[in-house]
This record gives structure tokens, sequence and C-alpha cells, in this order.
């Protein structure tokens, strides 16, 4: 679902993953590209392939086409997969607030109701400053959030990155690593290594 992808391909990807290369895989599912009817399909196929986590999404507002309007946010599609099968179902969460929550505080409020309706741990959307991830947990922790926040940490890969990934996915670069990439010019190679040496730190 990310970008406005759909899901066609996610039953064969995880199963490939752990089947081919012994790497337990965790197949994305997405309400806004998925009827219930598909779901019920792609979840029996998944528990036949030995798939057992899932993280669901909400997803991306599909490029092509209309959005599917079965589920309307994650946790219905949360309750739809717990209800059909022994699924670890994983959510998505966001340290510097989801750009359509309206505020943290509602965000954190659309959390609680993520993992009410069984998410069984968290996925963070990337971030560049590990304070906001920190701050980001200590909010959940006292809002009665107890699952396990996991950190989604994402190196920037080429100079773009500075234009593209604050305006796609609302995450703010702190300005040390924005001038490091910038002193590479349009140096690729050179900019991916910045962005690793940058996510080790983290």
């Amino acid at each position: 679902g990310a970008g406005g992808g759909t899901s066609a391909y996610t039953v064969e990807l995880a199963s490939d993953i752990s089947r081919r290369f012994g790497v337990e895989s965790l197949a994305h599912l997405t309400c806004v590209s998925s009827t219930r009817e598909q779901v019920a399909r792609v979840l029996a196929e998944l528990k036949a392939h030995g798939v057992e986590n899932i993280l669901a999404l909400r997803g991306d507002i599909p490029l092509e086409g209309p959005a599917c309007e079965d589920y309307k946010y994650a946790p219905e599609l949360v309750r739809d997969i717990k209800a059909q099968g022994d699924f670890c179902v994983g959510g998505a969460c966001y340290p510097e607030g989801h750009p359509e929550a309206g505020g943290k505080i509602n965000d954190i409020e659309h959390l609680k109701e993520k993992v009410e309706a069984g998410c069984e741990f968290l996925i963070t959307q990337m971030f560049f400053d590990n304070s906001k991830y920190f701050d980001f947990v200590e909010r959940c922790r006292k809002a009665g959030i107890t699952v396990p926040i996991i950190p989604g940490i994402k190196p920037i890969s080429t100079p773009k990155h500075l234009e593209i990934l604050p305006r796609t996915f609302s995450v703010s670069l702190p300005e040390e690593l924005v001038k490091a990439v910038r002193a590479c010019g349009e140096d690729t190679q050179a900019a991916r290594e910045v962005g690793i040496e940058w996510a080790i730190h983290q």
C-alpha cells in the first residue's frame, strides 16, 4: 500500500521470504486497497503458506482506481484479521504525529484503538532524531500503550530524499544531517554513505 500500491503480491512475497531465505516475514495488508472478501482470501492463503505475522495498515490512497470502502480505519482491519486466525498483528505509529490525526493527542488516542483492537506490536514511521522516538514512546506509555514499539530506521540514500521524505511522509530532518547530505552535491554514493552512517549512529 505504500504510495498507493496494492497488495497483489503479498502472499507470494511473504511466503518466498520465509521459505527460500529462512527469514521471518511480515505481510502487509492495507484497508484502502482491500475488500473484506479479498482480506479473507489473503488470510487463508497466508495461513496455508505458514505466514503468521501481519502489519495492518490503512495504507495510502491508490494511484489508480477508487479506494475500497469496506474498511475505513486500521482498527477495523485489525479486528477482522484477529477474528480469522491466530495471526500476530502489528500496526503503524508516527512519532511526529500522523498528518491526518489532528494533533498528537488525537494520534495517541487512535493508536490506543489499534492496540485495543488486537495489535501486539507497533512499528514507527521513519524518524531521524532519536529524541522524537523516545518522547513518543514516553507519551504512549503514559497513555497506557504497553506493546513493543519498534523504531523505524531508514537511511537516506540520495540527495533527493531531503525534499521527498519531509513532503511525502511528514518527517523532519535534523539540520546537521541536511548539511552533511547537501555537502555531497549530486554525488549519490557519498550521500548514501552519509545516510548509512547517520542510521548506524541512531
